[in-house]
């Protein structure tokens, strides 16, 4: 008991000053709420930076189960793999992993395969035996374009100015992993940002998703729907970055400050516009993408346990690198065909863009979480999967490496918008 107490001690001694940035000054002669003290210390230890503490609640495990394609794993390093496969069929194997060996393997495959993660990474061995069946068929539905009016009048909205003033400030991070303090920072500094566009509006809330393995919470923006609230469109991408191994620079402008960026312009001229939507739209930042997928899975499943039902998802990740000559590429495997068919009339219809398909294989990114529990989702990207940003997952994944602008994130921005009134209608 005295070690706990010098402990809490010396976390409210420590967090003192910054307390009362947070809103609680500790008063030593009339008393001290241990609680607020003990929070208000924490996150000035999460301001200061560096790794953090794993979050209260039940506490990370020290291994994790990773999922990933049998293929992949003959390919790289057999140093990554301490021990033989616990599961596996014809084409996925899982594997016990340690969780600060993560890191190491998500670098191995975007140095093997040029994409990353490429695994899930899972709490419990159960959760990863359900990625050796195959997904829930996704229901079959009608997609109709009919909002021509109200698509042209959010697409003339969108300006390259606030996605470019997002990608700045996030890629101004250190970096934004899962579990370190600028990470956590990162995310932070999302909410009160989207918090912003609640404000008038009763319909609108914003929350962070908090999740129990790692420190860093997904960012969540809720416009309630007028007629059918129980159907819910998802929007989003991930918000972290990294850049090799622990805590170095990764600004992660492309990956993933880019498709951040271009949720919040959707957000932003849907608001600006009064639109107010039939059905329920949920916008998304997902924490730990980069560590195997890990917030979208948690959201993803969550949706599932608790009966939502998902209308359509859809994944902004690495939208402002134009490296090919069309305008919007559409991941094929891993998604929904009809949505996707259904994202290429929108652009053909409303945007006269552009648009061409590609495959990046298992577990790329945060569609891959809503597909495996059954919800229709689809993943628009920047260009061929060979062409894309040779930048990422370094430190040179800066706004300069995307030519300064952020033009070609507009269109992505633009087509979100367009999905967002379209079935949200």
């Amino acid at each position: 008991m005295r070690i706990l107490t010098g402990f809490l001690l010396s976390l409210i001694l420590a967090g003192g000053a910054s307390a009362a940035r947070a809103g609680y000054t500790p008063d030593f002669d009339s008393g001290i709420d241990v609680r607020l003290a003990i929070e208000a210390a924490l996150e000035a230890a999460s301001s200061a930076g560096g790794l953090l503490p794993e979050p209260q609640g039940r506490p990370a495990p020290e291994t994790v189960w990773v999922s990933m394609e049998k293929s992949d794993v003959a390919a790289l390093d057999g140093a990554l793999f301490k021990r033989a496969p616990v599961a596996q069929n014809k084409r996925i194997a899982i594997y016990e992993y340690e969780t600060d060996r993560l890191a190491a393997l998500a670098d191995g495959m975007q140095r093997s395969f040029y994409r990353a993660p490429g695994f899930f990474a899972h709490d419990t061995l159960e959760s990863a035996l359900e990625d050796l069946k195959a997904p829930p068929a996704v229901p079959s539905r009608a997609y109709t374009l009919d909002q021509a009016a109200r698509v042209r009048d959010l697409a003339a909205r969108v300006k390259e100015e606030p996605v470019l003033a997002v990608i700045n400030a996030m890629s101004a991070f250190k970096n934004r992993g899962s579990r370190y303090a600028t990470g956590v920072d990162a995310s932070k500094w999302l909410q009160k940002e989207w918090a912003k566009f609640a404000s008038g509006r009763s319909d609108i809330s914003v929350a962070p998703f908090k999740h129990a393995a790692f420190p860093q919470e997904s960012v969540v923006l809720t416009v309630r729907g007028a007629v059918e609230p129980e159907k819910v469109v998802v929007i989003g991408g991930h918000i972290d970055s990294v850049a090799g191994y622990g805590d170095t620079p990764a600004p992660g402008a492309d990956d993933n400050a880019s498709g951040a960026a271009v949720t919040q312009e959707a957000i932003r001229v849907l608001v600006e516009s009064g639109y107010r939507p039939s059905k329920t739209l949920k916008f998304i930042g997902f924490a730990a993408e980069e560590a195997g997928l890990r917030g979208s899975a948690d959201i993803a499943a969550a949706f599932k346990k608790e009966g939502v039902q998902v209308e359509g998802m859809l994944n902004l990740d690495m939208v402002n690198y134009k490296g090919s000559e069309k305008d919007i590429y559409f991941v094929t495997d891993n998604t929904s065909a009809d949505q996707n068919a259904f994202l290429g009339r929108l652009i053909d219809t409303y945007l006269g863009y552009t648009w061409g398909t590609l495959k990046c294989g298992y577990g790329c990114s945060d569609h891959a979480s809503w597909t495996k529990n059954g919800y229709p989702s689809s993943y628009a990207f920047e260009s061929t999967f060979e062409q894309h940003s040779p930048f990422i997952h370094k430190p040179t994944d800066t706004l300069g490496s995307c030519g300064g602008s952020a033009v070609h994130a507009a269109k992505f921005a633009r087509l979100a918008a367009a999905y967002a009134a379209e079935l949200g209608k």
